[in-house]
C-alpha cells in the first residue's frame, strides 16, 4: 500500500471512529459540564464515575497496545520531559470555567449542533475560530507569553519512565502503573450501582473504547518504518506526524482552516478533521433516529454573550492547555503523562468554580 492510500485508510478510520464517537456520547449523554453540575447541584457522581470509567479502558487499552504493538506513545504530544505548568494550569481553568458557560465543551457542543442545537452550532464555531486565532493568528502574542513561563523538569516524561527507574523492564513497568492507575480509576468508577446501569456503563466503555481505537489507527495502522519522501519513519495522516487519538480543540481549528482553504491544494483532510466530522454526522444520525432532533436557539442576549464568552474560553484555554476534557481528560491520560493530570485538574477546578458561582449568581437573583 502506498503513502496516499495509506492516508486516505487513516482517515477513513478516523471518520468512522469520530461517527461512533458523537453517537455513543449524545445516546449515553456524556457529558463532562453535566457530571460536574450533577456532582455540585444534585450531589450525584454517576457521569462522573462514567467518565472515571471511560480514562480507565483508555489507561489500560493504550497501555496493552504500547507493550503488544511497541506503540510509541512517548513520541506524543501528551508526555513531556518538562511541565509546562503555568500554561496548563491558566489553560486548563479558561477551559473548564468556558465550557461551563458554552453548556458544553468542544465534543458537546458538535454533538449538540448534530441534534439541532444552533447555541451549541455557534459555540463551536467560534471555539474554532478563536482557537486558530490562538495558534497561527491575533491571539498568538499572548499565547506565546503564557507558554514563556518557565516549566519544571521531571526526572523522567512519563509514569511508565518513572517506573522502570524502579528497576523494572519498561514493558513491565508499563504494565504495572497503567494497572495501578487505570485500577484505581476503574474501581471508583464502578464502585456504585448506579454505573452498572445501560446508559453509564455503555458511556465509559465506548469513549475509553473508541480512543484506544484511535491510538491503534494513528500510531500501529498508520506507522510506516521508511516514508518514500523522507527515508524516515512516519505516521501517516495525522496533522502533527506523531500519534493522534481524540481531541476536540486544535482539530475544530483544523477543521475550520480546511474548510477556508480547501480549494488551494495545500490543505488535506487529516485524521483529526475527520474525527470531527464524524463526531457531528454521528450526532445527527443518533439525533434522528431516536427522535431527539430539535431545533433550539438563544433564549435572550444574556445566554448569547454566555455561550460566546465561554466559546472564548475554550478555544484560548484549550490550545494552551493542548486539549479538552477528552483530549487531556482522556486522550492524554491514557498515556500516563503527569502533564495531562495537571490538566486534567484545572479543568475540572475551573468547571466546579463556574458551576457553583452560576448556582450562587442564581441564589443571589432569586432572593
Amino acid at each position: 500500500m502506498d503513502v496516499s492510500q495509506l492516508a486516505s485508510q487513516v482517515v477513513l478510520y478516523g471518520f468512522f471512529l469520530g461517527a461512533l464517537l458523537g453517537f455513543s456520547t449524545r445516546a449515553t449523554h456524556f457529558c463532562t459540564v453535566g457530571a460536574v453540575a450533577d456532582v455540585v447541584s444534585m450531589g450525584s457522581f454517576t457521569r462522573l464515575r462514567m467518565w472515571s470509567l471511560a480514562i480507565a479502558v483508555a489507561i489500560l487499552g493504550a497501555a496493552l497496545l504500547e507493550v503488544a504493538f511497541d506503540l510509541p506513545l512517548a513520541r506524543t504530544i501528551y508526555r513531556q520531559p518538562r511541565l509546562p505548568l503555568v500554561p496548563f494550569v491558566t489553560g486548563g481553568l479558561l477551559f473548564g470555567a468556558g465550557m461551563v458557560l458554552a453548556s458544553g465543551c468542544g465534543l458537546r457542543s458538535l454533538t449538540r449542533a448534530g441534534g439541532g442545537n444552533l447555541k451549541s452550532l455557534v459555540a463551536f464555531l467560534v471555539l474554532a475560530l478563536t482557537a486558530e486565532m490562538t495558534m497561527h493568528g491575533i491571539l498568538t502574542p499572548l499565547r506565546t507569553l503564557v507558554q514563556s513561563a518557565p516549566p519544571l523538569p521531571l526526572p523522567a516524561p512519563d509514569v511508565g519512565t518513572l517506573a522502570a527507574g524502579l528497576g523494572l523492564a519498561p514493558g513491565t513497568a508499563r504494565i504495572v502503573a497503567a494497572i495501578v492507575v487505570g485500577g484505581l480509576f476503574l474501581a471508583w468508577a464502578l464502585a456504585s450501582r448506579d454505573v452498572w446501569r445501560t446508559r453509564p456503563l455503555l458511556g465509559g466503555l465506548a469513549v475509553g473504547g473508541l480512543v484506544v481505537g484511535a491510538w491503534y489507527v494513528t500510531g500501529h495502522l498508520g506507522f510506516i518504518a521508511e516514508d518514500p519522501d523522507t527515508l524516515e519513519e512516519a505516521f501517516i495522516g495525522t496533522a502533527s506526524g506523531r500519534p493522534e487519538a481524540l481531541t476536540f480543540v486544535g482539530p475544530l481549528a483544523h477543521s475550520l482552516e480546511w474548510l477556508s482553504w480547501a480549494n488551494d491544494g495545500s490543505r488535506k483532510v487529516t485524521f483529526s478533521i475527520a474525527t470531527v466530522a464524524g463526531a457531528f454526522l454521528g450526532a445527527l444520525l443518533q439525533a434522528l433516529a431516536f427522535r431527539e432532533f430539535r431545533w433550539e436557539g438563544f433564549r435572550d442576549a444574556r445566554d448569547t454573550a454566555r455561550h460566546l464568552i465561554g466559546a472564548v474560553l475554550m478555544g484560548f484555554g484549550g490550545i494552551l492547555a493542548m486539549g479538552c476534557t477528552l483530549g487531556q481528560g482522556v486522550t492524554g491520560v491514557s498515556t500516563l503523562a503527569l502533564a495531562s493530570f495537571v490538566a486534567l485538574a484545572a479543568i475540572i477546578a475551573g468547571a466546579f468554580a463556574m458551576v457553583r458561582l452560576d448556582l450562587w449568581w442564581m441564589e443571589r437573583q432569586a432572593g
